[in-house]
């Protein structure tokens, strides 16, 4: 008899609570706390090396915190078949048997996925073009991303984290993983978390937006939020420097007697300030806000994808 499920919409499905991951002298996760809630989209954002990967592992089990505390749908996920068994991890790097095939992958999923569709495995199989009878070692590693994609999206775990595994897809490909995720998720909600650079392609797909950077919480708020929390003022360098003056700065930029300053906020009323000051406002994007607030070029973290 297997194990009863655990619930999954009474509790958080996810609950980090003041966790720190070391190894040796270095320290990847930093004394982080944050609360994924159930049936939304999160993002979880950052730069390489930043941590992302390493807390997704420990949420899942795959490795143990060194201070701290993690619930998942209300309980320790180490070594704890009810908390797994409720758990899809796609990994980019993810590995697979030496003679394994596509369709081997297919064949076992459901011995993993009490919820697995072979209806929708099927579909994004020919959507994607995967074929099923090479060997995974001589996969492109656009199709072996592929593989990854349709596992994460057929199992319909309730807790499913992506961990960049696609990457490897081309732009229409990886067009088709966001409009089939979308599609299934109105569908059948369940937790999902998306770990990715490209954060401009997947900004309208999330709920909510979790940043880290340094192993560090930088953000974590829902996106809409985000989106309105910082607004970019374009006009005469005099004028905008006189309006932005008793504002929190977080980007500045100018050619000649023109400024560009990205700020914290603005109501309302500081909107039509602005306005009448004879000033032009542009909303700021998730990448860039998230580019403003780690204090990197946008070049550099456009090519740490």
């Amino acid at each position: 008899m297997s194990p009863a499920p655990v619930p999954t919409s009474i509790v958080p499905a996810v609950q980090v609570s003041d966790v720190t991951k070391r190894f040796g002298s270095f320290t990847a996760i930093d004394d982080v706390s944050v609360t994924i809630t159930p049936n939304r989209i999160h993002g979880l954002l950052g730069r390489n090396g930043a941590g992302k990967t390493t807390l997704m592992q420990l949420i899942t089990g795959q490795d143990f915190v060194s201070a701290g505390d993690i619930q998942v749908f209300g309980r320790k996920p180490t070594e704890n078949a009810r908390v797994l068994q409720n758990i899809c991890f796609i990994k980019e790097s993810q590995r697979y048997p030496e003679d394994f095939q596509p369709r081997h992958v297919f064949r076992s999923a459901p011995w993993f996925f009490e919820n697995w569709d072979a209806d929708l495995a099927d579909r994004l199989i020919e959507d994607f073009r995967v074929p099923l009878t090479r060997r995974m070692k001589k996969l492109s590693r656009g199709q072996l991303s592929a593989v990854g994609v349709i596992v994460g999206l057929a199992s319909r775990a309730p807790l499913t984290f992506f961990d960049e595994p696609y990457l490897g897809l081309d732009a229409v490909a990886r067009q088709l993983f966001y409009d089939r995720l979308l599609e299934d998720f109105a569908e059948h909600p369940r937790t999902v978390v998306l770990s990715t650079h490209l954060i401009d392609e997947v900004a309208n797909l999330l709920e909510h937006v979790i940043v880290i950077d340094q192993g560090r919480i930088l953000m974590d708020d829902d996106a809409e939020a985000l989106r309105a929390s910082a607004t970019t003022v374009v006009g005469p360098r005099g004028a905008v420097d006189a309006f932005v003056s008793t504002r929190e700065v977080l980007h500045r930029e100018g050619i000649g007697g023109l400024a560009s300053v990205t700020v914290a906020g603005l109501g309302a009323a500081e909107r039509a300030e602005a306005t009448t000051a004879g000033l032009e406002l542009a909303p700021v994007s998730l990448q860039q806000l998230i580019v403003r607030k780690t204090n990197v070029r946008e070049t550099e973290f456009e090519q740490s994808a």
